[in-house]
């Protein structure tokens, strides 16, 4: 049953001081991956992504299941061509191409569909019940929203081959050691902590943390020169921005920055 205040599965829970908090709210199957909450999802960050206010986005899930996978009845008896006709990646793109710095907040599962979701995002602050996987090989099939290429970019071939061949599950501890999360924190400090982070990077020049991130995501499929040009050139971009000049003017003066987030 869906509550009446927030009748979608995937609804903006809030939005404050430029942070923008994402809830997939579908516990009665573990907020399980459909067409439906795919859509909405993309619907959601397809116009954050338009607005100006929006500097930070929260991703989260549920207490005990952040995304357990996706919906299997949904492919069960599916044929490859069906398949295809649904074009899923079209509904994955608005996430992974947002120009705004994305947290997922996990609590609980985060396997398959989900531990893809997640990694989709640009940080991950994991609860101390986290768990992430991608069992699709159990099912007679492998990852198919960019598991098997986020995943060994994020912890390397070997982890990466015995996630992906076992199925196994990875624990909070375990996947910040491999670097699949970027901090743990108690199970109800997740989604505050998660907040508190988008709200500090809310805080900094957007257009050099939107840099940040484009040159990031690009640069890591390009030759080393490539990516530094790259760079470089971004950097240099950044120098006609307002934001740089009232940085650079307020460590000078020695008083706190008043950015804007204007060119």
């Amino acid at each position: 049953m869906r509550d009446k205040q927030h009748p979608s599965e995937v609804y903006l829970e809030s939005l404050a001081n430029g942070v923008a908090v994402i809830r997939i709210d579908r516990p009665e199957a573990r907020n399980a991956l459909n067409g439906e909450v795919r859509r909405q999802l993309a619907e959601h960050f397809s116009s954050l992504a338009q607005r100006d206010e929006v500097r930070a986005i929260v991703l989260t899930g549920g207490e005990h299941a952040f995304v357990a996978g996706a919906d299997v009845k949904e492919f069960a008896t599916a044929s490859p061509t069906e398949m295809y006709q649904r074009h899923n990646e079209r509904l994955w793109d608005p996430i992974a191409r947002c120009p705004k710095p994305v947290i997922a907040a996990v609590n609980g599962f985060a396997l398959g569909g989900g531990c893809e979701l997640a990694m989709h995002c640009d940080l991950i602050v994991a609860g101390e019940s986290a768990r992430f996987g991608q069992p699709e090989v159990k099912l007679g099939l492998m990852p198919g929203a960019g598991g098997t290429q986020r995943l060994v970019r994020a912890v390397g071939k070997f982890q990466a081959m015995r996630i992906l061949m076992t199925g196994c599950m990875v624990s909070a501890a375990e996947a910040l050691r491999m670097g699949l999360v970027s901090e743990i924190v108690t199970d109800d400090q997740t989604l505050e902590r998660a907040q508190a982070l988008a709200l500090e990077i809310a805080s900094l020049p957007s257009l050099a943390v939107e840099q940040i991130k484009e040159t990031v995501l690009a640069g890591a499929d390009l030759p080393l020169e490539s990516a530094l040009v790259l760079e470089r050139k971004a950097f240099q971009m950044l120098f006609d921005t307002a934001d740089q000049k009232e940085g650079a003017a307020a460590f000078i003066e020695k008083r706190k920055p008043n950015y804007r987030g204007e060119s």
